[in-house]
């Protein structure tokens, strides 16, 4: 009999991941009511902005306002893509920073028109000044299992680009079903190997529920010993370079599983669903996931 862990923590990234594709412009007063919110319901580690171009972003072109406006905690992690990012986020107070390259070299050409070693190798001092300044650094793995450009990925290439995250020294591995694709046998199998791999590392799971499997590859990976994920709350967000990527798994239904299997979240669902009342006006498409629908037919 396999067994699941007793806590897991949910990592919230409606903020900035659920956001960042948002077609609509939300207001930062909306984004740090949202945010405020979310943390009354208990969410302890979030993803709040990205200090990126707002040419190709415009919807963090807002990210130092968020950064003075919000309740900065140790686990307030900032996204900055490249040394100039790094930069800002550091001037506006971060203490978590995330960086992000995917398996694919097609995908990272595409994204940030650099090969996945060009991208390492741009990234490699930057990381090495936040690690001596104490700053918790999270790398962003895209693609892990699949690329819409190139197709499945291999379980090693994936291994060894964590490999060389490890050897930097950084603190968390978020490990991402970009494109939606992965089935639970796929997850089972590249977390057990993550976790044999890099036992003292912080190991994260982030799935997109293009097919309607998030949940149960998050089952599969509990299994394999994960019990950190990425989550959004009423599934905000998707991938951009993938058609059809529906969004990141809602992070309700997730509370509302592992509730279900006993196994603790310290976020209160209720509350969750009140702060996904708070950025439902704003956002281009209604909400429908199926915590989410509930709450809303418990108070009709």
């Amino acid at each position: 009999m396999f067994s699941l862990p007793k806590k897991v923590t949910l990592i919230e990234v409606g903020p900035r991941d659920g956001l960042q594709n948002e077609k609509n412009q939300v207001e930062t007063d909306i984004k740090i009511a949202f945010i405020n919110k979310l943390k009354e319901a208990g969410i302890t580690e979030m993803e709040l902005t990205s200090f990126v171009s707002p040419k190709w972003v415009p919807q963090m072109s807002d990210a130092r306002e968020i950064m003075n406006q919000a309740d900065l905690t140790e686990r307030s992690i900032v996204l900055a893509p490249n040394a100039k990012g790094v930069a800002l986020a550091q001037e506006a107070g971060a203490k978590s920073i995330a960086v992000f390259v995917g398996v694919s070299n097609t995908f990272n050409q595409k994204n940030i028109n650099r090969t996945t070693d060009e991208s390492i190798e741009a990234l490699t001092p930057v990381i090495f000044k936040l690690k001596e300044e104490g700053i918790f650094v999270r790398a962003c793995i895209s693609t892990a299992f699949y690329c819409p450009y190139e197709g499945k990925i291999d379980v090693e290439e994936c291994i060894e680009l964590c490999r060389k995250f490890v050897a930097l020294g950084v603190d968390e591995l978020s490990v991402a079903d970009t494109i939606g694709m992965a089935n639970p046998l796929e997850s089972y199998e590249l977390f057990i190997r993550l976790r044999q791999a890099f036992p003292t590392v912080l190991l994260t799971a982030h799935f997109h529920d293009t097919r309607k499997m998030a949940l149960a590859n998050i089952f599969a990976s509990l299994q394999a010993g994960i019990d950190r994920f990425d989550t959004s709350a009423g599934g905000l967000g998707g991938c951009p370079f993938a058609d059809g990527a529906t969004g990141n798994v809602a992070t309700e239904d997730v509370v509302n599983m592992l509730a279900s299997l006993n196994i603790t979240t310290g976020v209160d669902i209720k509350k969750l669903c009140e702060a996904i009342d708070v950025i439902a006006p704003h956002v281009s498409h209604p909400i429908e996931t199926g915590m989410y629908q509930l709450y809303e037919k418990g108070r009709n």
